[in-house]
């Protein structure tokens, strides 16, 4: 009699790191665990006015070893032992500079309060600059070295952040033996790798985020870097000519991590991914079907086959790569910088004097507000709902942290329109909503301009399960049916297929997913007595956008 297998799947998210351990013969989620990072949770190494946001590696250190150990003993012993694998996803482009052994420069005492030695959070947007100087200097060249990235680099990426960590600090520049993403780094750490050289990297995050295409021969060549800042020359000598899809191995878990755990030396640990890639298979994405993990920000998915990919590029999304989601499909992903972050900026608004002079005055209690917090959006969520949208309703621009796609522009800011003295709070809230659907409808349009057709919307996350009302809005606004995945932990269990794969429970990840996916359990469908007033809304949105970049452009 065969015995039951269990994987592990880690999903390293902006505020929290959650683990899943799943039975591999049904997707079962046994044990589940949340880790809330407890620095990040003080703000502590931030500055949000300057778009600096970092964490530190303890954050992850720390809830690595709690949400699996957690797992561990909520499954008990005998399930313990059955633990075949674990893999890793992270948000990204989250990159941090390392040392000779692999460690991160924060784990340093010398670094230990240094922000530039933590690892840059994906919506770190201090690289403005260097991303734009990247974008100009790429002109140059005979060969389109961001042809595979949508022709238009970010600050949000491994590029972009590293040169503007080596520009400001000259200290961490000098201790720096290279520059690692974080889904690369955690199985490094699982395996116990203590040299720098030893570090797999994914094609996920090496494809979409740092310019490594096969085509090129791995990264652009030295001469590309070292002519656009003499700063960056010899710095690709420390960076891998290789790269591995997710459905290999980085290697076993190691004795300390293994006894930390409550696991066994014969675990494997998979190379890590993005989790939105992960996500896109634990939510069981299919070829043309438009995978959105939604949170505070949205990573829109998706596949199709080789063949039917030959010769397209599609220009202004975050990268296409062979084997970036799927090992022989081309992964495309898109995004928006901000989604669920535009409403807890609303929130937030609306609650400040609420703790700011309810509570500091003693008008209400710490209790209180916590009530209110909590109640607010649900509340503005219901109130929308029953407002019939028109031409002249109030509008929004969801760019609160910039643009992602189309046409990345991180620089770009919110905006409002339409507001009179008649403008209340579930009206702004509906125009915050619908700007999200908007920036929603923008990529599935692009995608569809460049020859890549979108069949159907998968919906996945938090919102998803918690917002009726924004999904309906979404349906409405882009026109077509969106699919909710019944977990509301696909990326962690995406991450527990992958590690099914890698630890040789399925010959591929397309076989873990049809066997341990858990299927929907929703469907929003558009009303289509809405199509034409979101339509004309639709036209003063993109009117809205085109006015506003060419203001910032000019001043």
């Amino acid at each position: 009699m065969m015995l039951t297998k269990y994987v592990i799947g880690v999903d390293f998210g902006t505020d929290s790191v959650r683990a899943v351990l799943a039975d591999t013969a049904d997707g079962k989620e046994v044990a589940t665990s949340v880790f809330e990072y407890p620095r990040w949770k003080q703000g502590l190494y931030c500055d949000p006015k300057k778009s600096q946001f970092r964490q530190h590696p303890l954050d992850y250190i720390e809830g690595l070893d709690y949400v699996i150990s957690r797992c561990v003993q909520q499954s008990g012993p005998d399930i313990a032992r059955q633990v075949v694998g674990i893999s890793v996803d992270t948000t990204g482009s989250t990159p941090v500079a390392v040392d000779s052994t692999g460690t991160p420069l924060a784990l340093l005492p010398e670094f230990a309060d240094n922000p530039n030695a933590m690892f840059v959070l994906w919506k770190d947007h201090t690289a403005i600059q260097e991303a734009a100087a990247i974008n100009e200097h790429a002109k140059q060249f005979d060969i389109d070295y961001l042809q595979y990235v949508g022709g238009i680099y970010s600050s949000e990426w491994f590029w972009s952040k590293l040169l503007r960590i080596f520009r400001q600090d000259s200290q961490v520049r000098a201790a720096m033996q290279s520059w690692v993403e974080h889904c690369d780094w955690i199985p490094f750490l699982l395996c116990g790798g203590d040299q720098v050289t030893h570090i797999k990297r994914g094609v996920c995050s090496a494809g979409h985020k740092s310019l490594w295409a096969a085509e090129f021969g791995g990264f652009p060549p030295n001469e590309f870097f070292a002519s656009l800042d003499p700063l960056l020359d010899g710095f690709i000598q420390k960076l891998p000519k290789e790269t591995y899809t997710a459905d290999q191995a980085v290697g076993k878990l190691s004795a300390a991590w293994a006894e930390k755990l409550g696991l066994s030396t014969d675990v494997f640990v998979g190379i890590g991914a993005f989790d939105c890639h992960m996500g896109a298979v634990g939510g069981q994405i299919e070829p043309y079907y438009l995978s959105k993990i939604i949170g505070t920000s949205t990573c829109d998915i998706l596949v199709a086959p080789q063949q039917e990919m030959a010769g397209k590029l599609v220009q202004g999304i975050c990268g296409q790569v062979d084997g970036s989601v799927i090992p022989g499909m081309i992964g495309l992903e898109a995004g928006q910088s901000a989604f669920g972050d535009v409403y807890a900026w609303f929130k937030k608004l609306l609650l400040w004097p609420l703790k700011n002079i309810g509570v500091d005055h003693d008008l209400l209690s710490a209790e209180q507000v916590e009530q209110l917090e909590n109640k607010v959006l649900v509340v503005l969520s219901q109130q929308a709902a029953e407002i019939i949208p028109t031409a002249e309703d109030e509008l929004a621009l969801d760019w609160w942290n910039g643009r992602r796609t189309p046409d990345a522009n991180q620089a770009l800011q919110g905006a409002f329109a339409h507001l009179d003295l008649a403008s209340d709070a579930p009206h702004i809230f509906r125009a915050l909503v619908e700007a999200t659907a908007f920036g929603a409808k923008r990529i599935v349009d692009r995608f569809v301009e460049q020859g890549i057709p979108v069949k159907g919307i998968i919906a996945l996350g938090g919102i998803p399960h918690k917002s009726p009302f924004v999904m309906q809005m979404m349906a409405d606004v882009i026109g077509m049916p969106i699919r909710v995945h019944k977990s509301e932990q696909t990326c962690a269990i995406g991450a527990a297929m992958f590690a099914a794969t890698v630890a040789g429970v399925f010959p591929c990840v397309e076989d873990a997913m049809h066997q341990m996916g858990q299927g929907f359990d929703q469907e929003y469908r558009p009303d289509t007595t809405r199509a034409e007033v979101y339509a004309n809304r639709y036209t003063q949105y993109i009117a809205l956008g085109n006015f506003t970049e060419q203001r910032l452009i000019k001043n």
